[in-house]
């Protein structure tokens, strides 16, 4: 590159996508993150599980993101199905980011999807799942048993097919991959 390469203006980038409308919902265990996930997308509220910053956890280790604007009847739907949370909080700054709950590896042939302490592993040519590990809830070898050698869009969804927090860790996992090999 020349010098004056390097004196031209290069193109501005996007700012980071702002999180100001959102806040997050604080639960005391992972099982009512599930139940108040479950209600509020069943009453179509755009929600996610998400990490929550270690300035807010109180005892679980997720939360649920939801549209600030919507808070006080995500609240009172809460509140009503005997789910509520121990907080709501707003997003206010960088400190308050929820963290990602997913991490991907690409491995060439394979790409690997890890929600929380759950992998899922998937040969992008064929889409079949040739892998499931992580996790030390009971369920694990059946989900395994259940899902590899069959193709993602076949395999039955580990939320519905497992019973604990390993099965719901991996069924994020698996929805996350779902999207990824759908683009």
């Amino acid at each position: 590159m020349g010098f004056l390469d390097r004196l031209r203006k290069k193109a501005p980038s996007a700012p980071p996508a702002s999180k100001a409308d959102r806040g997050l919902l604080v639960f005391e265990n992972t099982s009512e993150v599930i139940r108040a996930e479950k209600a509020l997308k069943a009453a179509g509220f755009p929600v996610k599980v998400v990490g929550p910053p270690p300035e807010v956890r109180r005892g679980c280790d997720l939360a649920v993101e939801y549209p600030l604007i919507e808070g006080l009847n995500i609240l009172r739907l809460l509140t009503d199905s005997g789910a509520p949370p121990l907080d709501a909080i707003p997003v206010t700054g960088p400190l308050l980011t929820p963290v990602d709950l997913y991490h991907v590896k690409d491995f060439g042939e394979y790409l690997m999807v890890r929600a929380a302490n759950m992998k899922i592993t998937v040969e992008k040519a064929t889409g079949v799942i040739v892998n499931v590990s992580g996790g030390g809830c009971p369920d694990v070898p059946y989900l395994a048993a259940r899902l590899i050698g069959l193709r993602l869009d076949e395999a039955p969804s580990p939320r519905e097919v497992g019973h604990t927090l390993c099965g719901y860790a991996l069924g994020l996992a698996f929805e996350e991959m779902q999207r990824r090999c759908s683009r």
